[in-house]
């Protein structure tokens, strides 16, 4: 099962699935696999700091996949495990500052997707939703706010279950058709 969660910053996508994770590693005592799409940069403390503290937040049996750039193998890595993706948010930035197309971003994204959604351990994705703020003001960032409006449909269309987070709730998003 592949289940997207999608919210703005601090709206508790993350602390969502782990506790998804967490429940399901209680219930059952299989593996998790947490992939983490953060880049480490040589000199930032303020990153390391943030890494380290994330870190601290998981289990110390979860397995931990740093990848910030291929998505496909990470999850192929992951096995059966449960996993957790945190998050598309920033792998979309990466491939952005490797130089990468948008058709190649999206392209991967699909990839990536297909991979997660056929899987058959469960997959929790997550994702800002960056299209709801303020209007970027650079060529970059309103660049960067479509892409992964786009990589979010994306995923969502291979997801099983997608849920939008609003401080702390999750709403379920349904496909417009449906609700006809």
């Amino acid at each position: 099962m592949l289940v997207l969660c999608l919210g703005g910053a601090r709206s508790g996508k993350s602390t969502f699935a782990l506790e998804r994770a967490i429940d399901h590693e209680r219930r059952t005592g299989e593996a998790i696999t947490f992939v983490a799409t953060s880049p480490r940069i040589a000199g930032d403390h303020d990153l390391e700091s943030r890494i380290a503290a994330h870190q601290a937040e998981r289990p110390a049996t979860w397995a931990t996949v740093e990848e910030p750039l291929d998505l496909v193998g990470a999850l192929e890595r992951c096995g059966h495990a449960f996993t957790v993706v945190d998050c598309l948010t920033l792998w979309v930035s990466n491939l952005m500052w490797r130089g990468d197309r948008d058709d190649e971003v999206t392209d991967l994204a699909a990839a990536a997707a297909r991979t997660a959604a056929e899987r058959t351990a469960t997959t929790f994705v997550i994702s800002n939703e960056v299209g709801l703020g303020v209007h970027p003001t650079t060529d970059e960032g309103r660049r960067y706010r479509d892409l992964l409006g786009r990589v979010n449909q994306i995923w969502v269309a291979a997801a099983d279950r997608s849920l939008f987070l609003v401080a702390g709730r999750a709403l379920p998003l349904h496909d417009p058709v449906s609700l006809l």
